[in-house]
């Protein structure tokens, strides 16, 4: 019984002294390194990449040619050599106890922005902003309204013919009110699209037919330019979706145009009240662009002719998301006529995101003369371009209401993916054709 005692007792300290190492390795130094080394690192051809670690953990890669290996005591460093896909193997304490994914992308360079641009869109179709009451001898009410028609609900065609604008519209309404026939009308709501059928009344105070809707066809307004590919000469601006005033919904755009646009005033931000760029287009009306999306990430298309900053006019490599940091930066905008400026800017955090989000980091601006002119983050200054170690890391979205000085960025890859320029493409073809 004694003997069946002391065995148990000593499974049990056993156990317990187990515990404890395996808390005591969990907690050390060298672990903690071990476990913080990612399962995929991404990179470009020339970047260089570094990780704390102590001389327990090793690191090695067998006959890569994508990029170099440098094991020292407290720091594994790579260099990005040749775009393509490798391993790099971890050991810990001489056990091989982890696989790092390494993608080296080929290296891709944009031009920045900072130019004040006029935006100019057309929408897919009409869109509806309000009701009204039309007066007749039944009384008051919206025929639109009555035919299941919604605010932020698009008219695409009537009578299966594509409505572009509302002079359109107007035709087909009094057309169809003198041949007292109801329009067959094609509606898109959100991603859906259905038919309904629609009765112009003629209100007897106006004599003329109504639909009891307010329509738009367009939306103009401000905002700054992020970047250009200059082989491609696909752009980036605004860093975040317009949308209709009325409605508060993203506006479907049909195609649009971008000009040169020139800064005149700044109503400075304040607590409560960010601000705003008042500008005016450029007097030529020259267009320098089209639009062909309109996305959560901001405005995308083409450009006509090349553009130029006075700041920064050689391509920029890019900063994928994780390869963002805290500390210092500055952004390009316009304040003043069209002279674009640096000013400086803090980097608050930064979420290293895999996947597309819109808020990717908090910014701070702290140039004083930015705050001088500004009080901060003002309307307009949207798609301002952040740069940080010479690379182009994002853009500015959204101030924070409460502090103008503060606000939101994009991280650049999405905005990347958004003008249809795959930066992983090139590795990514090279490693099938060594597959």
């Amino acid at each position: 019984m004694k003997k069946k005692l002391m065995k148990e007792r000593l499974r049990k300290i056993t156990g317990v002294i187990l515990l404890v190492s395996l808390i005591m390795i969990g907690f050390s130094k060298p672990f903690q390194q071990y476990v913080h080394i990612p399962l995929s690192i991404t990179m470009f051809e020339g970047d260089k990449q570094a990780f704390p670690k102590s001389g327990a953990v090793a690191a090695s890669a067998d006959a890569v040619d994508t990029f170099t290996l440098e094991d020292q005591d407290e720091a594994v460093s790579l260099k990005g050599e040749n775009s393509g896909k490798d391993e790099m193997i971890l050991q810990l304490a001489g056990l091989p106890m982890k696989k790092v994914n390494v993608n080296v992308l080929k290296q891709f360079k944009v031009l920045p922005g900072g130019q004040s641009i006029g935006v100019k869109m057309n929408t897919l179709g009409v869109l509806v902003v309000g009701h009204h009451l039309v007066t007749n001898n039944d009384g008051k009410f919206s025929p639109g309204e009555e035919a299941g028609i919604k605010v932020g609900d698009m008219i695409t065609a009537i009578d299966g013919n594509k409505i572009k604008s509302m002079n359109e519209v107007a035709r087909y309404v009094e057309n169809a009110g003198e041949n007292g026939k109801p329009l067959n009308m094609t509606i898109r709501r959100e991603q859906e699209q259905f038919e309904t059928k629609l009765v112009p009344i003629k209100d007897e105070k106006e004599q003329v037919f109504k639909l009891g809707l307010y329509i738009r066809d367009s939306a103009a307004g401000i905002g700054t330019m992020t970047f250009y590919d200059p082989n491609s000469k696909k752009y980036g601006a605004l860093g975040h979706v317009i949308s209709d005033m009325d409605t508060k919904k993203p506006i479907i755009v049909e195609d649009g145009q971008i000009v040169e646009s020139t800064v005149t005033s700044i109503e400075k931000g304040k607590h409560g009240d960010p601000g705003e760029k008042l500008a005016r287009f450029s007097g030529n009306k020259e267009i320098i662009g089209n639009i062909t999306l309109n996305s959560p990430f901001g405005i995308f298309g083409t450009l006509k002719k090349d553009i130029k900053n006075g700041v920064m006019d050689t391509p920029l490599s890019i900063g994928l998301a994780h390869q963002v940091q805290e500390g210092p930066a500055k952004i390009l905008t316009v304040t003043d006529g069209n002279e674009v400026k640096a000013y400086d800017i803090e980097i608050v955090s930064t979420i290293p995101q895999k996947f597309p989000a819109t808020k990717g980091m908090v910014i701070k601006v702290t140039d004083k003369d930015l705050l001088n002119k500004t009080g901060g983050i003002v309307q307009g200054m949207s798609g301002s371009p952040i740069i940080q170690n010479n690379k182009l890391i994002g853009a500015v979205t959204h101030v924070f209401v409460n502090d103008p000085t503060s606000g939101y960025g994009v991280h650049i890859e999405w905005m990347l993916h958004e003008a249809g320029i795959n930066i992983y493409e090139e590795g990514q073809e090279k490693m099938e054709k060594a597959g």
